[in-house]
């Protein structure tokens, strides 16, 4: 017959609490230490928030765009040539003007009267020198009179002699009566010859003396049409056939010489100014070819011009327009060109990433089959406006998120939903 032992019972639990505890201690550090080597849950990330694409391998076209204006090719800017106020304007931007057209009215006394004293120191001296003339010309054909005198004197003098000459040679008239008709021809014919020159020389100084006259008068002349000129010119013209494309100046406004009081289209061709980063335009030549979308339509074009100086970090690229104008195309329009830099051929590419430059190494997040999206480092190469070149970290069609992901960058992984 078996006898309950207490003692025993109590033992035999007390070693079943022990060795359950025991257990139970060695699960929980399992699993403790299974916890502490598995990897943070990725955070969820909402796939339609974030650009996605794949990688491609292939032809890679290389481009730079900026921001412009389309522009005459011929912009006539009208100064003010005298300073003046404006009394009135008779065109506004937009209107159409034939090269007589008056844009503004403006008035200046000033101009007006030295335009008067110049006309009237003119006519003085027109008058002067027609004076001049007169009395040069009764001078010259007075001593022309007194040099014809003494030349026929001179003549009757020679005829005296021959005929004494002639009678001394049958003894009628003495050797000395011969004689003193022969001296008497010389001095008239010395007399003659000074005479001539006296007129020859008095006919160059009368020429001397009208031809300074004469310079200054065409000194007046030269003044009389400048105050001329611009008091005809405070009745501001366009010049040109075309369209106002500014008048900045209003009625009433007092203006300087040289202040700008209007810009005039000449019609014709159109051209468009872009505005490229000088970090882009490096690539950028003479004769690549352009696409100028004006959001009605896209034009080509052709690169003209890169100017030498960069303005607040862009460069200004004139592009000529080659096709045909789309509706509503005006100057001053506001558009975005699109310049061809190269084509780069059997290359690995991508969507520009929104953080990513050009020959750099950035971290992007990669897809997996499972959704999940790993940080992965990536070499970039040469880029475009929207693509860029993969040169190391990627393989053709991996798939890779391309938006802005810094809210993430604590992780290396995503999932996306």
């Amino acid at each position: 017959m078996d006898v309950r032992r207490p003692q025993s019972v109590a033992r035999n639990k007390k070693i079943k609490r022990i060795v359950y505890l025991i257990l139970i201690l060695i699960a929980a550090a399992g699993v403790t230490l299974g916890l502490s080597r598995m990897k943070p849950a990725a955070p969820s990330v909402d796939r339609a928030t974030v650009w996605v694409d794949s990688v491609k391998r292939g032809e890679m076209l290389r481009q730079v765009r900026g921001i412009g204006t389309l522009v005459p090719e011929e912009v006539r800017w009208i100064p003010a040539t005298s300073d003046g106020i404006i009394e009135e304007r008779r065109a506004r931007a937009g209107d159409t003007v034939k090269p007589d057209t008056i844009i503004l009215v403006m008035s200046n006394p000033d101009v007006g009267q030295r335009t008067t004293d110049a006309e009237l120191q003119l006519k003085g001296a027109e008058a002067d020198l027609a004076n001049l003339r007169a009395t040069l010309q009764n001078e010259i054909l007075n001593q022309q009179v007194q040099q014809a005198s003494i030349e026929s004197e001179y003549n009757r003098a020679k005829l005296d002699y021959e005929a004494n000459q002639e009678l001394a040679k049958d003894g009628l008239i003495a050797e000395l009566i011969v004689k003193k008709s022969q001296v008497t021809v010389q001095e008239l014919g010395s007399k003659n010859e000074m005479e001539k020159k006296k007129v020859e020389g008095n006919t160059k100084s009368a020429e001397a003396r009208i031809g300074a006259q004469q310079a200054r008068v065409d000194q007046f002349r030269v003044v009389y049409e400048l105050r001329r000129k611009q008091l005809d010119e405070l009745n501001v013209r366009a010049g040109v056939s075309g369209v106002v494309q500014q008048v900045p100046v209003e009625a009433g406004q007092r203006v300087a010489p040289g202040t700008i009081l209007a810009k005039v289209a000449e019609p014709g061709r159109l051209k468009a100014e872009l505005q490229i980063a000088e970090t882009q335009v490096k690539d950028v030549v003479v004769g690549q070819a352009a696409s100028i979308d004006t959001r009605n339509g896209i034009i080509p074009g052709q690169v003209i011009r890169i100017d030498p100086a960069a303005v607040n970090g862009t460069v200004k690229v004139d592009v000529q327009l080659n096709g045909e104008y789309p509706k509503g195309v005006r100057p001053d329009l506001s558009v975005d060109g699109t310049i061809d830099i190269e084509r780069l051929s059997n290359v690995l590419y991508v969507g520009r990433p929104a953080y990513g430059q050009a020959e750099s190494t950035v971290g992007v997040f990669k897809l997996a089959a499972n959704g999940e999206a790993s940080r992965v480092q990536v070499k970039l190469g040469r880029s475009s406006v929207n693509q860029i070149e993969i040169v190391d970290g990627l393989g053709e069609a991996e798939q890779v998120v391309l938006s802005d992901m810094s809210a993430w960058d604590a992780y290396d992984r995503v999932r996306l939903n």
